[in-house]
């Protein structure tokens, strides 16, 4: 099949379409990664023009395809213990608090991706806690393919770099079968982290209410009223003096949520 280029009008079709099911906002010069992602869905399926394969993701028949899309047209990169800081306060500063609260901890990881942050998280409670402590880690993503991924808990050894040695002996295990050596989270840990497909631009309220949110590196890809939408509806499940961690490359200057800010890119619901 020859190259099939994308015209303006199917890649505003497509642009909407993101926007209104994912609140995704795909700049004008995302027109070529669109076109290059969404091509090779063009010949898997036979199809002969990007019209018509959003006819086939836009059939409410082909919820398939549609996660497929959805899955291609946004970003997944993650790797463990990004931006350590973070953790740092995970465990210096809030676990010690949540330990004098009476309920056990929960904390949500709201763009988990391949669940190298669910992970990180649920490594620093395990080690500071306890395995089989009460507390509990949920890990979420728009994506129904990244999601299964992070259950299996599954990743190539370039992706364990930051992984303490301590953490890496004693929660994940080495395997050199199949030719190529990956790692697997360990059982015991890979059971204490939920992972659901979530959209956040849904209604949330059927998740219960959390101590602490990562929402990181997730809202630079939507525009300003999206993300007062998504913050505010994840600002709601937070519980009383509940923390929010967003990516460093990211503010919520401009947006009235009810959060005050403790340090950069560190909130704290009132």
């Amino acid at each position: 099949m020859s190259e099939i280029s994308i015209t303006e009008h199917e890649f505003e079709q497509f642009r909407t379409l993101m926007r209104r099911v994912a609140g995704v906002d795909l700049s004008p010069q995302k027109k070529s990664l669109v076109s290059g992602r969404l091509a090779r869905r063009l010949r898997a399926l036979g199809l002969k023009s990007f019209g018509e394969y959003f006819a086939v993701v836009s059939d409410r028949k082909s919820a398939d395809e549609f996660d497929r899309m959805v899955d291609l047209l946004t970003t997944h990169e993650t790797y463990f213990f990004r931006e350590p800081k973070h953790f740092d306060f995970l465990t210096a500063t809030v676990l010690p608090e949540l330990q004098q609260r009476a309920r056990p901890p929960r904390i949500w990881s709201a763009a988990s991706s391949s669940g190298e942050e669910a992970y990180s998280i649920a490594m620093v409670l395990a080690d500071r806690l306890g395995v089989a402590s009460a507390w509990e880690v949920f890990a979420s993503d728009i994506s129904r393919q990244v999601v299964e991924k992070a259950r299996a808990g599954v990743y190539t050894t370039n992706r364990i770099d930051g992984i303490p040695k301590d953490y890496l002996r004693r929660f994940c295990r080495l395997d050199n079968t199949g030719g190529e050596q990956t790692l697997q989270i360990d059982a015991a840990l890979r059971r204490r982290v939920r992972f659901a497909q979530v959209n956040l631009n849904e209604n949330l309220g059927s998740l219960g209410d959390f101590d602490v949110v990562f929402l990181r590196n997730v809202l630079i890809y939507f525009d300003t009223p999206t993300k007062q939408r998504i913050v505010e509806r994840v600002a709601r499940q937070m519980r009383p003096d509940g923390w929010l961690l967003i990516g460093h490359s990211e503010s919520l200057n401009g947006l009235n949520v009810g959060l005050r800010q403790e340090r950069p890119t560190i909130y704290r619901r009132a």
